[in-house]
């Protein structure tokens, strides 16, 4: 729907009315499912299935750390035994700014690549949907921003993801980053889900812990935003609040003992099912709030999202309140006979708990006060625009939960300097 059109829509029957149209459109839009290969051996499992489909020449978008630690080999190797080419580019780094996706998209076309395989956490796989939709198109990354803005789908994408967080293997979008505008970037077509991913738990053991809590987090606010959010439907609410349990159940476990395969690969799965969730469902304030301090301090996503869940949720949990203490009763934390509003008490307990034994900072150090309000407004506007949020915030709201999060001045009285006698 083109810009216009959405402001003459937003006219004739306020912004309410336009997010229940888009809510109806996510309901009915048909989003692919990606085939899954699921548990130790996954990623060398779809090095064979991608031969199998005989391709000419793929290539794998990825990260300097993972060519160097090798993690690639078993699919490669796969790859290679079955007489398939491939280029590694390997210059992704966080937020996938926009000019290495451009540098992708050359590689991809002198090399004659037919399709990509993304190979690392939500940056990689991100910039791997951008760089095939803007190569498919011949149009500037830039010129893709928004929904559908592409005449022609991407090549064939398969994804192995190394972390359980952003679930972008089963997505609709894709966030690079514009440095020059210090914006985070939102790519979205039905047409750059993967054809096929590789839930690998073996690529994750080796995480570091802080790795681990961030983007275990980053699931967990995809799984809630999605639930109460006003765009849930029945696959949306059960994909979420199984993505709820099993991370209460097993982020713990795979934060304390990083080799736990099952902990990881149950990580891993519900991460996806919460991809699945927002990708209908979509998210809401903690998210716009999250993408304005990765734009302005390139704060780590799954991070950001970590240190904002609990103070947006107890903001609006007078309007979620039955949400709440319906995930309380998913995480295990009571039974319903101690009442909706003990429950989603507990519940919203449950996440600064969480955060503290994830060792997630309490406050953003990047933070200044000078900033809020320009953080606030670029919030509210990408929310209120965009997400099926439970109510709406104004900037004053906006504000107070951003300044939750400021970092407390340590005043530290400074000694006197001890008296010392004359000398004689």
């Amino acid at each position: 729907m083109a810009a216009n059109t959405l402001t003459d829509v937003a006219r004739n029957v306020g912004l309410s009315g336009v997010m229940r149209l888009a809510g109806l459109a996510t309901r009915l839009l048909p989003i692919p499912q990606p085939t899954m290969l699921v548990g130790p051996g996954a990623s060398e499992r779809l090095g064979q299935a991608i031969h199998d489909f005989g391709h000419r020449k793929i290539l794998i978008v990825t990260d300097a750390t993972i060519a160097r630690l090798g993690l690639m080999l078993p699919m490669t190797q796969a790859l290679t035994s079955g007489g398939t080419e491939f280029v590694v580019f390997d210059a992704i780094s966080p937020d996938a700014p926009i000019d290495e996706i451009e540098q992708g998209v050359a590689l991809f076309n002198t090399e004659g690549c037919d399709a990509i395989v993304a190979f690392g956490g939500g940056s990689v796989m991100d910039a791997a949907k951008v760089i095939g939709l803007s190569a498919a198109n011949n149009k500037h990354p830039l010129r893709l921003v928004g929904y559908f803005k592409g005449l022609r789908g991407p090549a064939p994408i398969y994804a192995v993801p190394t972390t359980a967080g952003t679930g972008s293997e089963v997505t609709v979008a894709a966030v690079v980053s514009d440095p020059l505008s210090q914006r985070k970037l939102v790519i979205a077509d039905t047409r750059i889900v993967p054809k096929m991913a590789a839930l690998d738990p073996c690529l994750m053991t080796g995480l570091p812990r802080h790795i681990t809590a961030s983007t275990g987090m980053d699931a967990l606010t995809h799984a809630i935003e999605a639930f109460i959010g006003h765009w849930g439907t029945a696959f949306t609410d059960r994909m979420a609040l199984t993505s709820v349990s099993m991370i209460y159940q097993n982020l713990p476990l795979a934060y304390a003992n990083g080799e736990d395969l099952m902990a990881r690969e149950k990580m891993a799965l519900a991460a996806s099912y919460a991809g699945q969730a927002f990708t209908r469902a979509n998210v809401g304030y903690v998210h716009a709030i999250a993408h304005q301090f990765g734009g302005l301090y390139h704060t780590p996503h799954g991070l950001a999202n970590a240190i904002m869940l609990p103070h947006v949720l107890r903001f609006l949990s007078p309007s979620i309140t039955p949400k709440l203490a319906l995930l309380a009763l998913r995480a295990r934390l009571g039974d319903a006979s101690e009442g909706s509003a003990n429950l989603a008490n507990r519940f919203l307990d449950s996440i600064e708990a969480m955060n503290r034994k994830l060792g997630i900072p309490s406050e953003l150090p990047a933070l200044r006060a000078t900033d809020i309000p320009a953080l606030a407004r670029a919030a509210c506007r990408e929310a209120n625009l965009n997400y099926p949020v439970p109510i709406y915030l104004s900037q004053e709201d906006c504000e107070s939960v951003i300044r939750q999060v400021l970092p407390v001045k340590v005043s530290v009285r400074k000694r006197k300097p001890a008296s010392t006698r004359k000398s004689a």
